[in-house]
């Protein structure tokens, strides 16, 4: 099934496979992807595994800058139910009670990397590419912070979400954002390789042995000043100039 945007399929063993499917820009996120996930996690029941893919080159892109300017100029309470309908799916993919296995090609940045530092475990191709970069556009990446810790540690976070610079698959798993990294011919079989090993464990041993691992996580956590922290910076003078940058292709005059 599909929203455009994010489709989903279930297969006889349970394997779900769902993909975000915004090719034509990078599979950047926008209220539709976040709703299209929402609705991919409505709909799957009877899962044992989920796959997380992006289609085309990249793996996905972060945010929709022009769709977040549009949104930066509603008002208080329009950007905080975005933020919030954000910080709920990450936090929904975070939690999920199967393992979730992304698998990842060309870019992954800002809220792409949210989204892997959400997963159970994540393959990269060799040409991927990571970075935090929000602070270049005068954001945060305040929803997503608590997942990026519980990969990366505290430690990486302050370097890669400060400097917002680009870093490869392999120091991706030196940091262990990344678990494996593979040639991208492999990476389809790498990953169905994956999902083999995860289906010979039992599915309720495995939801436990995750909620309790969550249990004593960062990422779990999702407090209201995230939400109203990230929705007030787009709305900020900094912001408003970071993406007035990108639009017109120019430095930033911070």
């Amino acid at each position: 099934m599909s929203r455009n945007c994010v489709q989903w399929q279930l297969d006889a063993r349970g394997v779900a496979t769902v993909t975000l499917n915004r090719p034509e820009i990078n599979n950047a996120y926008d209220e539709a992807l976040i709703q299209g996930l929402h609705e991919a996690m409505d709909a799957l029941t009877g899962v044992r595994v989920v796959v997380l893919r992006g289609a085309g080159k990249h793996f996905q892109a972060g945010a929709d800058l022009k769709w977040i300017a549009r949104v930066a100029a509603q008002d208080v309470e329009e950007n905080e139910r975005i933020s919030r309908a954000t910080a709920l799916a990450v936090h929904r993919l975070n939690t999920l009670p199967v393992p979730t296995v992304a698998l990842v090609q060309g870019g992954c940045f800002g809220g792409g990397t949210g989204i892997v530092a959400a997963c159970d475990i994540v393959i990269a191709a060799d040409n991927a590419l990571f970075s935090i970069a929000e602070t270049r556009w005068g954001l945060t990446a305040a929803i997503i912070l608590p997942q990026l810790a519980d990969a990366i540690g505290a430690r990486q976070v302050r370097r890669y979400a400060l400097s917002g610079e680009r870093f490869d698959a392999h120091e991706a798993r030196r940091i262990g954002l990344v678990h494996e990294v593979v040639a991208l011919a492999e990476l389809e079989a790498r990953g169905a390789k994956m999902v083999e090993q995860l289906l010979q464990n039992a599915p309720q041993a495995n939801a436990e042995t995750k909620m309790t691992a969550l249990d004593y996580a960062w990422g779990r956590v999702q407090e209201e000043k995230l939400v109203k922290a990230h929705a007030a910076k787009r709305r900020s003078a900094e912001a408003a100039e970071g993406l007035a940058s990108f639009a017109q292709k120019r430095p930033a005059r911070w």
